[in-house]
């Protein structure tokens, strides 16, 4: 269902983790994005021919990570079924992934595998930490796409922020040799470590995931929530005009 420019897939929770079940580690290379407020207003900046455009436009599975951006759609009849990245990340170390596994992540922190490794022993897991301000990278993104297609594993978890992971999936699907499937999550691993704690269950469901997270990291979130993110009413009121 298209919105604001981007092509959302209409499936659920439980239909994307069916159809990561179906994939193996030498499935043809696909990659999954989660755009919220923040990637859609940074992409109605950018010309449509940019990288990062195509970046989203080539992903397999979009999925709208984002109750405000479902709210938005719905008031023009536009079902966009609400999937977050860090949901479900949670539910491929849960549910999906199988015995002797190999997971790729690139991103998170040193002793990241140890902590995963604790909640899934049974799967083997391989990190790339790429430097800092990937934005600015090309170089330390082609390095990190190179891992990811080198390391033969069945599932990727690209978690380096937007855009630099949606870039390193579309460079690793330049790749010949990359198989398997890579999802673009952004600071899931840090809830799922533990490092960093997600928003009660009321604040997410009543969209208010984005104040939590501002009030924990004020210094670092003040100018994508409260200057950047309200754009969002007036794309969404330019869209249904």
């Amino acid at each position: 269902m298209d919105y604001l420019g981007l092509s959302f897939d209409q499936g659920d929770e439980e239909a994307m983790v069916r159809r990561l079940r179906a994939r193996n580690a030498d499935s043809g290379f696909a990659y999954l994005v989660t755009p919220n407020v923040d990637h859609v207003v940074r992409l109605s900046k950018l010309d449509q021919d940019s990288a990062e455009w195509r970046a989203y436009r080539n992903a397999a599975w979009r999925l709208c990570d984002s109750r405000i951006l479902s709210a938005l759609a719905a008031r023009r009849g536009i079902h966009l079924p609400v999937v977050t990245g860090s949901d479900l990340t949670a539910r491929l170390f849960r549910d999906v992934a199988a015995p002797g596994d190999r997971i790729c992540l690139i991103g998170g922190q040193p002793g990241d595998i140890e902590a995963l490794a604790a909640i899934r022993p049974d799967i083997s897991i391989v990190q790339h930490i790429p430097p800092r301000d990937l934005c600015a990278d090309a170089e330390g993104r082609a390095t990190a796409a190179r891992f990811l297609a080198a390391s033969a594993a069945r599932f990727s978890l690209i978690a380096v922020g937007s855009p630099q992971q949606e870039l390193i999936a579309a460079a690793a699907a330049a790749i010949p040799e990359a198989r398997g499937t890579a999802l673009c999550v952004g600071a899931s691993i840090d809830f799922l470590t533990g490092r960093a704690r997600r928003a009660p269950r009321w604040m997410q469901r009543s969209s208010l995931e984005w104040l939590h997270r501002l009030l924990l990291d004020p210094w670092r979130l003040w100018r994508r929530y409260l200057l950047d993110g309200p754009r969002i009413f007036l794309l969404a009121w330019r869209a249904g005009r």
